[in-house]
């Protein structure tokens, strides 16, 4: 990817967030660089899907604030920003339309012609192994395959940067495996792959960096081989060794 044209780095500088008169987010402050896989690590509940939230900016903080540094967003400024990155969730939503249709219809609100679409449409659907469903009802697809098709909606789009929240959780492991492989592929693509996940063994397939995240704080951040091999924290060690963390 050209490095004059990425919204990237994404800053979070002190950021907190609060609800129900419960901070859950405590003054968080982390940048995301691009090139490698970034995996966000940690417990149920720690506070990694919030997190996720907030840099995608579906969330507003509390306090702190969450910056686009790229030379594109700084041209752009926030609309940039929001144009070149995408989120795929634990559960998407599917639109009650055909699985081609469900992809055309995110390209025609990304401002897309619509005589380009079809192409895009063939290009992500064969990419995610979905080519002999386009014509299905998006919502009887197994979940495997939705969020397969959440991905080739996600992909067709071309973003800079992907946000995957626990992307394989309700999936048997052969679907987790294909998922695991489209994810891969984007990767490859030149996107930046932001994911959180409990899945020890899915972090170790899938990350080149890892933040730790406990109680909605920042516990410890490195490369994934450090990481695993020499945790620098009591927490992520616990974690690691499948202990329950308070």
């Amino acid at each position: 990817m050209d490095s004059s044209r990425t919204i990237l780095p994404l800053a979070l500088e002190g950021v907190s967030f609060a609800a129900g008169g419960q901070t859950l987010v405590h003054d968080l402050s982390l940048e995301i660089a691009g090139g490698s896989r970034t995996i966000m690590l940690g417990p149920n509940g720690a506070g990694k899907s919030l997190i996720l939230r907030l840099c995608h900016g579906l969330l507003r903080p509390s306090a702190g604030c969450v910056v686009w540094r790229g030379p594109d967003a700084a041209q752009g400024g926030a609309t940039q920003a929001k144009r070149h990155q995408a989120m795929v969730f634990q559960r998407p939503v599917m639109l009650r339309r055909s699985v081609a249709a469900n992809v055309s219809y995110a390209l025609s609100l990304h401002g897309i012609p619509r005589g380009a679409r079809p192409a895009i449409v063939d290009e992500a659907l064969d990419r995610a192994r979905l080519a002999g469903l386009r014509a299905r009802p998006a919502r009887v697809l197994s979940a495997g395959e939705q969020q397969r098709l959440a991905l080739a909606r996600a992909w067709a789009l071309k973003p800079q940067v992907l946000f995957l929240d626990e992307p394989t959780a309700n999936l048997d492991p052969a679907a987790s495996r294909a998922v695991e492989g489209i994810i891969e592929a984007i990767h490859n693509s030149g996107t930046k792959i932001v994911m959180t996940t409990h899945d020890l063994a899915q972090a170790r397939r899938l990350a080149d960096d890892i933040i730790f995240i406990h109680h909605g704080r920042l516990v410890e951040r490195g490369p994934a081989a450090a990481f695993f091999e020499r945790p620098s924290t009591e927490p992520a060690m616990a974690f690691i060794h499948g202990e329950l963390l308070r």
